[in-house]
């Protein structure tokens, strides 16, 4: 683990000034991440963007070509990996720059030139899935017994010719290549709103200070115990969105219509049927989701009014939903004792995940504070040819250290899929994504349910599970019904207007947090800020995600080797069958619906538990 001590921690955090985020440069190296790893400095890359013109130049050669013999297509498809490869190492440094400082031109140039250049090797690459899908499949056969290194590719040719229908000729897919520029301009637009340009303004902290309201300290205003903060922060937060509404409204429009667009134009039945296939998902999976969360929404009702006596207040509103209902354990975890808890509670797992685990910590995977232009949120990201990376926004909380775990799920399951795949299938799907980040989630709880050691912490401690459950099955449904709604709407021809947006999200609001909570009218523009509706029908899978990480924590503790064994082979199966079948190996089957509603279950349970330790 990197020798961080508290102390040196807290001096960060007291040289930033409190009224407003830090600049970059006040923040220690050792907080930040090692791009380093990627490139080496700027003219490196340069130096590798030059080659990849040149990797273009080849690979545009290969046209006509791949389907000839079996030497030609194994030629081929390696050439085009490594120009992907090479593609992948650019984006990923230019954005992560960008990312540290959204308001650096310098990065800005760089990250639209990297994205420029995968458009220019998208539309000069077309060719390439219209002639494979061109070569029969007893060719292809052939083409194995020829080339024994063929064989590597079996699965890859599966998924194309499973989704043969979709794919157009070789001059159409060369359009729709170079139209990706502006199908990338409304998620674009709406990154640099959200995290360079709007400002929330100040407001009043606990001790009657003016302070800065940022995303990053949103959160922690959210979980204030003075209920006059929680209010300010909410209206202005909202308050600077719906200065925007229209713009808001006019680009998340937009993003909608591409999806509608792209699902027609490759003769899917609708932008959600379009998104799920390539996962291979039915849509009953999608809908069998919202079916059971809907049919267990009495849970949530009771949660919330139990909520609502807690605090002893007449009226829940949306600005008192996420504030701890015990005071006094409303921890503050600096960034060293967040990796010792996380590293205690994923000891389950084993040595060889441990041993992984801490050279993220001390290897330059991580960026832990927020300063001022730096992207929102936490992600991992990384390539096949890189260590993952982790960004954070660390704010000393107690959801900050969940999400340490949960962003280190992510990084592990990559790590270890980018170490035992080839590159042809070291990317596990997004419908996996959400497993392993929840299953460390789901242990760090378990760990620290058991070390409670007062009725008061083990309050604390069930209500922010809830609470995590909450903003992931409940929340992450919610917002995959509006997702479902807005493109339903555009579908049918309606126009997704400022009005429209804001009602139906409102509808939805009413549905999910029922009769116990005021639905204060700036709730309206939730969906204004976020950034996952501009990647559509994901969302959901955070859901799915959560009840099979759910079911595979039980596993874990309950047989031990066994199960850690299956869960590790989940993690290095990567894309080398589909995510219905990788899920099923490691023991849960989610195209049944008791996953989902087992974890519904739970939730119901420890509702329960927290009325019980509540009364007595």
């Amino acid at each position: 683990m990197d020798n961080i001590t508290i102390d040196a921690v807290t001096d960060v955090i007291r040289r930033m000034d409190v009224n407003h985020s830090p600049q970059r440069n006040d923040i220690e190296e050792r907080f930040k991440w090692n791009l380093g790893d990627i490139y080496s400095d700027d003219s490196a890359w340069e130096k590798d963007y030059a080659e990849m013109k040149r990797l273009l130049t080849e690979v545009a050669q290969l046209q006509g070509r791949l389907g000839k013999s079996a030497s030609d297509l194994l030629q081929g498809l390696r050439q085009i990996e490594a120009l992907d490869r090479q593609g992948e190492k650019l984006v990923l440094y230019a954005k992560m720059r960008r990312d540290e400082n959204n308001a650096d031109n310098r990065y800005q140039a760089l990250y639209d030139r990297a994205e420029a250049l995968m458009i220019e090797a998208g539309s000069a690459t077309s060719f390439v899935t219209p002639e494979l899908t061109e070569i029969p499949e007893e060719a292809f056969e052939q083409f194995t017994r020829e080339v024994e290194d063929l064989k590597l590719y079996r699965h890859m040719f599966d998924e194309i010719y499973r989704q043969k229908e979709h794919v157009l000729s070789h001059p159409e897919e060369k359009i729709l290549a170079q139209s990706a520029d502006l199908a990338l301009a409304a998620g674009n637009i709406f990154t640099m709103l959200n995290n360079a340009d709007l400002k929330f303004g100040m407001i009043r902290d606990e001790n009657g200070q003016e302070v800065e309201l940022t995303k990053g300290r949103y959160g922690r205003f959210m979980e204030s115990q003075d209920r006059r903060v929680r209010e300010e922060a909410f209206h202005a937060l909202y308050n600077a969105y719906g200065k925007l509404e229209n713009t808001l409204a006019a680009s998340l429009s937009a993003s909608v219509k591409k999806d509608v667009f792209y699902a027609r134009v490759r003769k899917y039945p609708s932008a959600r049927h379009a998104a799920l296939k390539q996962d291979n998902i039915e849509l009953e999976v999608y809908d069998r989701l919202i079916e059971s969360v809907h049919k267990y929404m009495e849970h949530m009702y009771r949660y919330l009014k139990l909520r609502r006596q807690i605090l002893n207040v007449d009226e829940l509103h949306m600005y008192d939903i996420y504030v701890p209902l015990v005071k006094e354990y409303q921890l503050e975890v600096p960034f060293e004792k967040a990796q010792e808890q996380v590293l205690e509670a994923l000891q389950p797992l084993g040595e060889e995940y441990l041993e992984v685990l801490k050279n993220g910590f001390s290897g330059g995977w991580i960026d832990v504070y927020e300063n001022q232009g730096k992207t929102s949120g936490a992600y991992s990201w990384g390539g096949y040819d890189t260590h993952p990376y982790v960004l954070l926004n660390y704010d000393n909380k107690l959801d900050d250290v969940f999400t340490l775990a949960h962003e280190m799920g992510h990084a592990l399951h990559s790590f270890y899929s980018n170490r035992h795949q080839p590159y042809v299938y070291s990317q596990y799907p997004i419908f996996l994504a959400e497993v392993a980040s929840t299953v460390n989630e789901s242990l760090l709880i378990d760990y620290l349910l058991k070390r409670s050691n007062s009725r008061e912490e083990r309050i604390y401690l069930i209500n922010h599970y809830l609470e995590q459950f909450r903003g992931t099955v409940y929340r992450q449904t919610m917002f995959a019904e509006y997702e479902k709604i807005i493109h339903d709407m555009v579908e049918q021809g309606q126009p997704l207007t400022t009005e429209a947006l804001k009602n139906s999200y409102l509808d939805l609001n009413r549905l999910y947090y029922g009769p116990e909570v005021v639905m204060d009218e700036d709730i309206k523009m939730e969906w204004a800020r976020i950034p996952h509706f501009y990647s559509a029908f994901y969302v959901y899978k955070y859901a799915t995600g959560f009840s099979a990480a759910t079911a595979i924590k039980e596993q874990i503790l309950n047989e031990g080797p066994q199960a850690v064994q299956r869960y590790m082979e989940f993690l290095k199966a990567g894309a080398s069958d589909y995510p219905v079948e990788v899920l099923k190996k490691a023991g849960v089957d989610l195209t049944s619906p008791q996953p989902v509603q087992s974890a519904l279950e739970y939730f119901g349970r420890l509702v329960t538990e927290l009325e019980e330790a509540v009364q007595g």
